[in-house]
């Protein structure tokens, strides 16, 4: 039987370097032309703490976390038990493991084939600075049927700033590992096609950001966003754009909106406890018509919560935080890929719509790399008109029938207007008038429902009396579900919401109207986006929820079992 997927772990001690291990594995497996997953997973320590490099092989891109592994490499088994809710062994597995410590009994239950070797001794004999993870990567590589010179060569450029020992230790580790001699084998997929893509989700982002013009970018570091800064930092210095890591979030959001106020296209990055800290000033943004982009890396909550798991648990915040009537845009990429297109999308809509556009990822996609086909593009939105006006008859916030105003910046002759967080006339005088007060409001609120989003407001697949409906990152288990389901006979249609605000009522209710019930899938623990879709639309069809909190990934089998409780056939 052709075999479409290998999984493998690989856990220790955080600074163990087993994040390395995997990152080079699927380095080496993308120059073999195959397609892949590496989650990342951590303890919720500062430094320190457990770390596991989950590994997917695939001959598709639908990335979900594995269901079952089949190979485990622990470098020690405590920090190998902190997984224990995570990594679920497949029956059989191979366990890589020290020859001395007892096997947990979780591991034995799984009647895994165990290969002890004495891993530290074996690096130790190898280079006077020999380290395990490069051991184990020439033990998992070997067992993967990759080349030691590829290995090797990919090593050498990870540590290419290390001293020569280093990366003489590394060469001879990678080398002792594929030495060894294994009585355990494994089969791999079908490697695809050479040239793929090897990125994580926030590299995606900001790539898809920088592309769409972002120039500012301001920011304090926060769990799991941090490396989305770090890897814009370097694009914008090419670009001649400019990145600020800011004292605090409420610094890094007022620097992005003033930066767009003077004309620099400006985003920014953080979790859920920064966007908490920003919702104010995305007001500020609102009213003054500002246009901001802010990339928010989901987390578990709340409060601290738990920063390094994935969690659907920020779209209350995200559509509801802003106080006052501020309507604004809400978006979330349902993929890595597709993190590309969405960011690029949210900064095109903020600008061309001059509001703030609040971008919903989460750890999941954002920290997991992959490799992928070139992602798609998202096709540049016509600018906005050309301003017109001298002295003191220029309208900043001219009632149009699209409820965009042409935007003047500091510095353009004759276009001067105020621009604050009071509420203001079509001038941008600050005025308390009922009437400015009704007519801006309005302006507001129609030009996000008046713009036209085509069809990139959902991913919509398969037809089918069922229903199921989700968004961002939970779209790749949907469609798990949709392929089991189908396996059982029952078709149905999936849609996987990419922009949740302004919610596109029609075309959700057109593309749910041959189904005869509807199930809403997500994760967090509330059910947020099914009270959402109930508050907002009028379903003729039985909604029901499948609502279920990280840390644990979503997954299509769960999905499926839900299904026949929650909505019986």
């Amino acid at each position: 039987m052709k075999q479409t997927e290998l999984s493998i772990a690989i856990t220790g001690a955080g600074g163990a370097g087993v994040i390395s291990v995997g990152e080079l594995l699927l380095q080496a497996w993308a120059r073999e032309g195959g397609r892949g997953l590496l989650r990342k997973a951590f303890g919720p320590q500062i430094r320190g703490g457990e770390s596991a490099a989950l590994l997917k092989l695939t001959e598709s891109e639908r990335y979900t976390a594995a269901s079952a592994y089949q190979v485990l490499l622990a470098f020690d088994w405590n920090n190998y038990t902190r997984f224990g809710d995570e990594i679920k062994l497949a029956p059989g597995v191979i366990v890589f493991c020290e020859d001395a410590g007892d096997v947990p009994e979780s591991v034995l239950a799984a009647e895994p084939t165990l290969v002890r070797l004495p891993m530290k001794q074996l690096a130790e004999a190898a280079h006077d600075d020999g380290r395990v993870n490069m051991l184990a990567l020439g033990l998992l590589g070997q067992l993967m049927g990759l080349g030691e010179g590829s290995l090797v060569e990919l090593a050498l450029q990870k540590l290419a700033h290390k001293p020569a020992a280093y990366q003489e230790a590394a060469e001879a580790c990678i080398a002792a590992g594929c030495a060894q001699q294994l009585d355990c084998s494994v089969q791999v997929p079908a490697p695809g096609v050479p040239g793929g893509w090897y990125i994580s989700g926030n590299q995606a982002a900001g790539l898809g950001a920088l592309e769409a013009g972002i120039r500012f970018v301001a920011a304090y570091p926060i769990t799991p966003a941090s490396d989305v800064l770090e890897w814009m930092a370097g694009g914008l210095e090419q670009l001649g754009g400019n990145l600020v890591q800011a004292e605090d979030e409420l610094a890094a959001i007022n620097m992005t909106i003033g930066a767009a106020f003077g004309g620099v296209p400006s985003f920014t990055a953080t979790s859920g406890p920064g966007l908490a800290l920003m919702t104010e000033s995305i007001g500020l943004a609102v009213a003054s018509e500002t246009p901001i982009t802010v990339l928010n890396v989901m987390r578990g909550g709340p409060s601290t919560g738990i920063p390094t798991k994935s969690e659907q648990s920020d779209l209350n915040i995200a559509l509801h935080g802003l106080h006052g009537d501020a309507p604004h845009l809400v978006l979330a990429p349902l993929d890595i890929a597709d993190c590309v297109y969405t960011s690029a999308w949210a900064v095109q809509l903020a600008q061309h719509l001059q509001t703030a556009a609040i971008v919903l990822s989460d750890q999941f996609i954002g920290q997991s790399t992959a490799v992928i086909t070139e992602p798609v593009r998202c096709a540049p939105l016509a600018p906005p008109v050309s301003c017109e006006g001298g002295d003191n008859d220029y309208l900043r916030y001219r009632l149009t029938d699209s409820g965009v105003s042409t935007m003047a910046v500091p510095g353009d002759p004759g276009l001067r207007f105020t621009a604050d967080g009071l509420e203001h006339n079509e001038q941008g005088t600050p005025s308390a008038r009922d009437d400015d007060h009704q007519q801006q409001l309005a302006k507001r609120a129609r030009k996000l429902n008046a713009h036209d989003y085509g069809d990139d407001w959902a991913r919509i697949d398969g037809e089918g009396s069922l229903g199921l409906v989700c968004f961002g990152s939970a779209s790749a288990a949907v469609a798990e579900a949709a392929e089991l389901l189908a396996e059982q006979g029952v078709a149905c249609r999936t849609v996987s919401l990419r922009l949740l605000a302004p919610l596109q009522h029609g075309s959700l209710t057109a593309a749910l109207a041959d189904c005869e019930r509807v199930l809403v899938v997500e994760q967090n623990h509330g059910g947020q986006l099914y009270r959402y879709l109930r508050g907002q639309m009028d379903f003729t069809q039985p909604l029901h929820s499948y609502a279920r909190p990280g840390p644990v990934p979503l997954s299509g089998a769960a999905i499926v079992a839900a299904l026949a409780e929650v909505s019986p056939a």
